[in-house]
């Protein structure tokens, strides 16, 4: 198999490549900045607070890897400042344009005027070159969020940053030190160019591939019946259990904080102390599972929502969510926080320290975990409880009558017609509702790791209406030709979806293929339901893995058009994207 042409060079070891460089980042001039350490107490240099802002989007060098590359940065860094804003005041956000290209940005998981949201297409035409586009909305909710591009690739270029509210009342979780843990992928190739290789050969970056080897362990481990049936599951659905990730460790080199792991990020405490550390996954395609070796971390909220504290030892963090944690370190030694990516071709890596300099172990990734029978045919030989709303679902889909297939394969759910064609290469029938699922990778580890199940907000849903409408999404592709959709509609082709203003309805989310696709609804925030319909948590952004079915409760009470996608930044621009009309 050829290695593609971005591979390290010129005696760059792989180990050097995929871990980074020790001093890496943004490079001045001709010489580079050591990347910034947080301080006792503080935020490193490039915390801005207060309501008025100027931010500028610029072309800046940077070097990860030991090759000096273009990156798309917020006021020359990257991330892009941490702001600090205060609920319940008004913030003005003027951003200039210093590139070539129009740009964007959108304040993810912010509800906001339409018009501020920061869409090209949509919200707005999007920031010309030369030009500033001011921001300016009411600040009505606190907690940890981001902000990125949402203009082509330029997410995966840089800009990208958090986003911090404070809460205009006494915080809940009241800690001694507060960081701010952002992760994501850089890579050193032209986006552009990495999406085009996907779309001529979707696997371009998988390079564990399923052998010869492994198809003998199988059948001596599992019966040679079995094994072959796993492998024609495989063959019919054209995916093979080893894609886990669209692009992985061969391409990316993982951040923390704008540092790569040979850079070790360091956050400093004291001995006894309550450190809030606000997980944001800024990838463009990246999911990380996320542990602290030695150390029992606290949830206690999910994009940015209060929740109740749940004590675990691992979290997964799809791309665009955010995790609040407490950790409580009582020994003067240092903990190495560990995040690898879901295919476990690399790490994001930082440490907790009572002094700059220290490092703990960086444990070994752990080993990829192949797709088993519940990722690709969901509850069809387990059974799973009946979903609410059964019954009374409208299909938003191209055809938005389509009717279920009449075939006896698609009893399970109901199908949109636009489901069957070239675009579509897989249709679950009965897809599992299993909240308490941690996923891929992380099934019965041996660590105690977060699920969907055990979140619950502290603050009760503000409309407990009853839903009054249903509308049903199919997540659809087709792995071999590297095309996303929902009901098998492409964006180009999908008419808008329609929420009567003021209404309670439910969506629901049933993901027909064998990845995870992170949902993102702009303007409004999801009830997430569990299989009998209860409440659970209120998210921005919900994971569907597959082979699931996810349903969530959203009023529509935020006129205007606003976008709902995959957070995969490939596969939102292969067609998984639609437009939801407020009206």
């Amino acid at each position: 198999m050829n290695q593609p042409s971005a591979l390290p060079t010129a005696g760059l070891s792989r180990r050097r490549f995929v871990q980074g460089l020790a001093v890496g980042g943004v490079a001045a001039g001709l010489g580079l900045v050591r990347p910034a350490r947080a301080q006792a107490g503080v935020q490193p240099p490039g915390v801005l607070a207060g309501t008025d802002f100027q931010l500028d989007v610029c072309r800046t060098q940077v070097n990860y890897t030991g090759r000096v590359r273009p990156a798309t940065t917020v006021n020359g860094s990257l991330p892009g400042p941490l702001l600090r804003w205060k609920e319940g005041s008004t913030v003005t956000l003027r951003v200039t344009n210093h590139l070539r290209e129009t740009t964007s940005i959108h304040w993810h998981g912010i509800v906001l005027p339409f018009d501020m949201d920061g869409v090209p297409g949509l919200s707005f035409d999007g920031i010309a070159p030369g030009e500033t586009f001011t921001y300016r909305f009411d600040v009505r909710q606190s907690g940890t969020y981001w902000y990125h591009a949402h203009s082509h690739f330029q997410e995966q270029t840089g800009l990208f940053g958090a986003l911090v509210i404070d809460s205009a009342g006494p915080e809940r979780h009241v800690a001694d030190r507060d960081y701010v843990v952002m992760l994501n992928d850089w890579t050193d190739e032209d986006p552009a160019r990495i999406y085009t290789r996907l779309k001529k050969r979707s696997d371009y970056y998988n390079f564990h591939q399923p052998t010869v080897a492994d198809f003998l362990r199988d059948a001596r481990e599992q019966g040679l019946g079995e094994a072959l049936a796993m492998r024609r599951m495989g063959n019919r659905m054209r995916m093979n259990p080893t894609d886990l990730a669209d692009v992985g460790g061969a391409a990316y080199t993982y951040l923390m904080n704008g540092t790569a792991p040979a850079g070790n990020w360091t956050a400093l405490f004291r001995p006894g102390e309550r450190i809030r550390l606000r997980f944001i996954n800024g990838s463009a395609s990246t999911i990380f599972d996320v542990r602290i070796p030695g150390l029992t971390m606290t949830v206690v909220a999910a994009d940015g929502q209060d929740v109740a504290p749940v004590p675990v030892d691992e979290f997964r963090i799809s791309v665009a969510e955010t995790y609040d944690v407490i950790v409580e370190p009582h020994e003067a030694r240092a903990y190495t926080l560990f995040a690898q990516s879901i295919d476990r071709t690399g790490y994001a890596r930082g440490t907790l320290a009572p002094r700059e300099g220290l490092r703990a172990d960086v444990p070994s990734m752990d080993a990829r975990v192949w797709l088993g029978a519940q990722d690709m045919m969901g509850a069809m030989h387990a059974g799973s409880p009946l979903p609410p709303g059964e019954g009374s679902k409208v299909r938003a889909s191209h055809d938005h009558h389509a009717s279920p297939d009449p075939s006896p394969a698609g009893r399970g759910v109901n199908h949109a017609r636009t489901e069957y064609g070239p675009s579509v290469d897989m249709r679950v029938d009965m897809p599992r509702t299993d909240l308490d699922d941690p996923g891929i990778g992380l099934r019965d580890n041996g660590r105690r790791v977060l699920t969907y199940a055990d979140l619950r907000s502290l603050d009760p849903p503000s409309d407990r209406r009853e839903p009054e409408r249903e509308i049903e999404l199919h997540l659809t592709g087709n792995m071999e030709r590297f095309l996303w959709s929902f009901d098998g509609v492409p964006f180009s082709d999908a008419l808008p979806i329609h929420f009567r203003k003021g209404e309670r309805l439910r969506v629901v989310l049933v993901n027909d293929t064998m990845m995870n696709h992170p949902i993102h609804l702009h303007g409004m925030f999801s009830d997430l339901e569990d299989a009998e319909g209860n409440v659970l948590v209120r998210k921005h952004t919900i994971n569907v893995q597959p082979a699931q079915r996810i349903s969530y409760r959203v009023t529509a009470d935020n006129p205007g058009r606003w976008a709902y996608h995959c957070h995969l930044l490939y596969h939102m621009e292969a067609g998984m994207f639609r437009e939801v009309v407020v009206s």
